[in-house]
């Protein structure tokens, strides 16, 4: 198998783990064409995808299989691959964020039509940069697009934005860069039997920032009452 099929394969594990079978889309030819080219390329093309990824362009967890693949393969380059996906994320994040931010609510409208996008926006509108960082955390596919959509389009700062993205993603990045390193090829494999305990961690660090939200809040509140 070519490293970019092996890519594909990796990147349906965590998928299977949270979708059923009708809800996996197969890759059409021109993306595995692409992603083949971006593999043969190497650490600058993880760059380049995970730029790619996060400016909108679905292409569920095969960043993560990049990197680990990489990693795995160069151990001694592990640390470089997990700050070129960094910046990667970083760039196409930006990137679809100001896109949002010129578009406004119109912007935001055209891709909130469907319940899942509804879904995503009375999210975003309930715990505002929290769904950004949870979803940028997961390995875990959901729908980071949408929250990135709506923190540009309902005006969230671009720095508080781009602090939220980079905290999520330096400890995912390093995290997939560390496991492909030393496990090599038992990567993928570790994180298919780990996905829902993965997926109770997130949950727990989503409640755990919530509360602290919320408290922050109740106590500005009670000090401008005061």
């Amino acid at each position: 198998m070519s490293r970019a099929g092996a890519i594909f394969a990796v990147s349906g594990i965590l998928r299977r783990q949270v979708a059923g079978p009708d809800a996996l889309a197969s890759y059409n030819q021109n993306l595995r064409r692409f992603v083949d080219t971006i593999v043969a390329w190497g650490p600058p093309g993880l760059l380049i995808l995970a730029a790619t990824d996060s400016a909108g362009v679905p292409i569920p967890a095969a960043v993560d299989a990049m990197l680990m693949l990489l990693a795995a393969k160069s151990p001694g380059q592990a640390v470089l691959c997990a700050v070129l996906a960094v910046a990667g994320s970083l760039a196409g994040s930006m990137f679809l964020y100001w896109l949002s931010r010129k578009g406004g609510e119109a912007y935001l409208a055209r891709h909130t039509v469907t319940v899942r996008g509804q879904r995503a926006r009375d999210w975003f509108q309930h715990y505002g940069l929290l769904s950004v960082f949870i979803s940028a955390l997961s390995p875990i596919p959901m729908p980071m697009k949408l929250f990135v959509i709506c923190a540009g389009a309902l005006g969230v700062r671009p720095l508080a934005f781009f602090a939220t993205v980079l905290a999520a993603r330096l400890p995912r990045y390093a995290a997939l860069a560390y496991l492909g390193a030393h496990l090599g090829e038992n990567a993928a494999g570790y994180l298919k039997a780990h996905a829902w305990h993965i997926g109770g961690v997130l949950a727990g660090v989503f409640l755990l920032l919530l509360g602290a939200v919320k408290f922050v809040d109740a106590r500005r509140l009670a000090q401008a009452r005061g």
